[in-house]
């Protein structure tokens, strides 16, 4: 039997390591691009050609023609925002319909999880996790206690089970005493629906498999980070679904034993979005240079982004959890103009050094540093690795040493060209 390869491409730290680009990039080789967790929180940059687009719910491989991308199972859909999307990339001269397939077992984004994710929110005070707003968490949630919509549901009794989840969210809202209007945006959710029902909607598992039997090339592409993963982030300020590889088996119905490449996309640097530890950060004037050298505001939200120096422990963690093959380093070109590079080598938590991510880093954690120096070079018009100052190449080197893990791709700027592959 030929056997077909899935290899998966996640975030090893926050989230907005540019998984857009690279999975842009990396689509020429393969037969079929799959999203496997997260929803419209979730946006992937891509630039090129002049053009910049964000991404939501689609996979990034939609830009490169006829190839196929799947919408999986876990994957969680607002039809309203699906509709924007889709019909802004067919607008720009995109054809969606023959190329996007989507899991027939993923689950709906209803209005009322959006107040619920409000309300949820407002409820926790100054313990609020910093969500997005867009329903994820509740959507989730719904499908954990077996109560959600899902996109199969859209053809079979539909308004029937949209009015009981419906109802269901309203007595929760009744009994917080919290005050909504949904309206409108009811009205444009169900105008999503119509339009979701001209798409093909699939049993992505079968699809999947019956692919893979023919030797089919598929990657698998997750959201957010692996920092942010249910179980192995920084709980409780964290997504809700799981954003590591194992969440591509769980996501779209393959075996482990199917695996092979598992890409692992980090920035030079680090950032966070919205509440939660973050033992690098910088609240200094350096912060403030690579948030406004690196664009760090979020893609969805437009919210400032929290900076700080690339922190090794985290990353050895999530190399470990998610079985890293290969490195990609994002925004290198970011550190162009800086004298010194820092990287965290190890914490130290109540006076002592340790070298391990721990259980809490929400308090008493201390960074340990080693300075490196900076390159002081303009990489943003380099086409190869040969023209790398020494100290980049020295950077790269003690990376891939303290990591273990070979770094196979360089980004130096945002456009898909600005992209070099080692040797």
């Amino acid at each position: 039997m030929n056997k077909g390869k899935v290899d998966v491409l996640l975030g090893l730290q926050w989230g907005d390591e540019g998984k857009g680009k690279v999975v842009d990039v990396l689509t020429p080789r393969y037969d079929v691009v799959a999203r496997f967790q997260g929803g419209p929180n979730a946006g992937h940059t891509l630039e090129f050609e002049g053009q910049k687009y964000v991404l939501r719910s689609i996979p990034s491989g939609i830009f490169q023609g006829g190839k196929v991308n799947i919408i999986g199972n876990g994957v969680v859909l607002a039809p309203d925002l699906f509709m924007d999307e889709a019909k802004s990339l067919e607008e720009s001269g995109h054809e969606l319909r023959s190329r996007l397939h989507i899991s027939r077992k993923a689950h709906l984004i209803m209005p009322t999880h959006r107040v619920l994710d409000a309300a949820y929110e407002a409820a926790k005070g100054k313990s609020k996790v910093g969500t997005t707003g867009k329903g994820i968490g509740p959507t989730y949630t719904d499908k954990i206690s077996r109560n959600g919509l899902r996109v199969g549901d859209i053809f079979e009794n539909f308004e029937e089970k949209y009015a009981m989840c419906k109802a269901r969210h309203e007595a929760i809202l009744k009994s917080m005493d919290y005050e909504y209007d949904i309206t409108e945006v009811e009205k444009k959710w169900m105008e999503g629906i119509e339009y979701l029902r001209t798409f093909n909607i699939v049993d992505s598992e079968h699809e999947i498999n019956g692919l893979l039997r023919e030797g089919t090339s598929i990657l698998c592409e997750g959201a957010q980070g692996t920092m942010l993963d249910v179980d192995f982030g920084s709980y409780p300020f964290v997504t809700s679904s799981n954003t590591i590889c194992a969440g591509a088996c769980t996501g779209l119905g393959i075996g482990p034993n199917r695996i092979g490449e598992v890409y692992g996309i980090m920035k030079a640097y680090c950032t966070r979005v919205g509440a939660g530890p973050f033992p690098t950060e910088l609240f200094d004037e350096t912060g403030a240079t690579i948030r406004q050298l690196g664009h760090e505001y979020g893609a969805v939200t437009g919210r400032e982004r929290r900076c700080g120096w690339i922190d090794l422990v985290a990353l050895r963690y999530s190399i470990m959890v998610n079985g890293v093959t290969k490195l990609i380093m994002m925004k290198s070109d970011v550190l162009d103009g800086f004298d010194t590079i820092k990287a965290c080598v190890a914490y130290k938590q109540n006076g002592k050094e340790i070298n391990y991510f721990p259980y809490n880093i929400e308090e008493g954690i201390e960074p340990v540093y080693k300075e490196l120096p900076g390159w002081k070079t303009d990489m943003t018009q380099f086409t190869s690795e040969e023209q790398f100052p020494k100290e980049f190449n020295d950077y790269i080197k003690f990376l891939e040493t303290e990591l273990e893990t070979p770094i196979c791709i360089i980004s130096i700027g945002p456009d898909r060209a600005q992209t070099i592959e080692r040797k």
